[in-house]
Parts: C-alpha cells; structure tokens; sequence
C-alpha cells in the first residue's frame, strides 16, 4: 500500500537545546554576547543553570558547535524578526507589471497609476508595457505619449532605468524606486481608487481617417410628400416615403 500524502511544508529551522545537544565539547557565548571559550558539553550546562537561561546550538556545523546562553523564547522572537526584515529589503529585487493601451480611459490610467505608486512606495520595480492592437501601429506617437504621461506623473516616487523603447508591438519602460530621503510621501486615494495629488492627463485625441466623417441630412420642406402639414403651417414627417395619408390634413378635407 502507498502511504497517504503528505503536504510538503518547509520545515522551520530547528535549534537544539540544553539535552538535546550532542556533541562532547562545545564553544560557549554568554548571554551578554562575550566569548566563554570551548567548555565540555556538562559544564555548559551548568553556566546555562547558574545564569536562568539555555543552551542554544547556533551552528551545528562548526568544528565545535557554536551554543550560546539565551532564554530560547527570545531567541525565537530575535530570528523571527531577522527574517521579516529580511523580506522588507527583498522587495527591491521583486518587479510588478502594469500593462497600458493607447485608447486607456482616464479613470483606468488613474487606477493603473496608483498601483504603480503603491509598488514604490514598498520598494518594487514597476515595469510598464504598452502594448499596440492591430491597426493602433499605424499612429505609434499615441502610445508614446500615453508612456510618457505615465512617466511624468510618477516622477515623484520611480524614476525609468531607460528610455521607452519599441519592441515590436509593445512599448517596454522600466521604473526603479528613488530613495526614501528623496521619494514623495504616499499620496491618498478616493473612493474610485485614483490618486488626488496627481493631475490626471486628459485623453489624447485620436487621429481623424479621412472619409469617414458623417454625411449631413438635409431638413425636410414643406414641399416634400413626405411631410404632414400641422398646426402653425409647421411641417413634420412621419417617417414614410410613399404614405397614402401623405395629401390629407387634420381637418380631414383631401388637399388640391
């Protein structure tokens, strides 16, 4: 029979302590973080009963283990801490995407430009790429410019590594972080999710095709056959072009 399968979770680093330890002679740090020496493996124990503390092994792998004299849930909570700011300085070395579109509504643009903020703000890369659909390459200079505004609007907080280039179908830019001594504070957002502190471009107008501008339709005359006479000696048409109703009035008297 196959054993049942087990959810594979990394395991937390283990520390042995106080009996747990093996080896015969190990080298002690007190608890002030000063240097004991090698002592044999009971006398360490008994330094860790004199001063109300344990004997951590930190290295297990030094020639001879390293322990040191601490309280265990102490230590615990020092390496837990180490490693969440670890994780805060990785955050440089992460990157998030923000994909644009020449046509990007001002409110979109306005929501895309607040997460890239957000990212930032936390210390992350943001790489923008914008990308052209069909006959949008025909006018590249739009999506130039909708890279550039983006650009211009978070300058207070990224600067771009290069400039934009064209690869292809898309336009690629990549933001880094400034400083923090030099970075702007975190802007506030409203209700839809836009930033306020930032003047939002108005949407680029797009290029005219010639052709295919609507044809004026002339307004009815009275001498048209399709127009009703009405009070006034006002005109109307009813929407027919050969109406059998066409030559009479409201009076009911049948015109000429």
């Amino acid at each position: 029979m196959s054993r049942p399968f087990s959810p594979r979770i990394p395991p937390a680093p283990a520390y042995r302590i106080n009996g747990k330890i093996r080896a015969r002679d190990v080298r002690v740090i007190g608890p002030e973080g000063q240097q004991i020496g090698v002592v044999g493996l009971p006398e360490a124990l008994n330094l860790a009963r004199q001063h109300g503390v344990d004997l951590v092994e930190i290295a297990a792998t030094a020639n001879p283990p390293v322990c040191r004299l601490v309280d265990f849930g102490k230590f615990r909570y020092e390496q837990s801490k180490k490693e969440k700011d670890s994780k805060k300085h990785q955050h440089a070395n992460k990157v998030k995407e923000v994909q644009l579109s020449p046509n990007i509504d001002p409110h979109d643009f306005g929501v895309k430009l607040a997460h890239a903020i957000d990212f930032l703000c936390e210390d992350m890369k943001v790489k923008i790429l914008l990308r052209f659909r069909g006959r949008e390459m025909a006018h590249k200079e739009i999506g130039q410019q909708v890279v550039a505004n983006f650009i211009k609007d978070a300058a207070a907080w990224g600067h771009p590594d290069f400039e934009p280039k064209l690869m292809g179908k898309t336009i690629n830019v990549m933001i880094s972080p400034l400083p923090k001594n030099k970075r702007a504070k975190h802007p506030t957002k409203n209700e839809r999710g836009e930033i306020e502190s930032v003047a939002h471009h108005a949407p680029i107008a797009k290029p005219i095709i010639h052709g295919a501008e609507p044809v004026p339709v002339p307004a009815p005359s009275s001498a048209d056959p399709r127009s009703v006479p009405v009070r006034g000696g006002k005109p109307q048409t009813d929407g027919f072009s050969n109406s059998p109703f066409a030559s009479l009035n409201l009076n009911g008297q049948q015109q000429g």
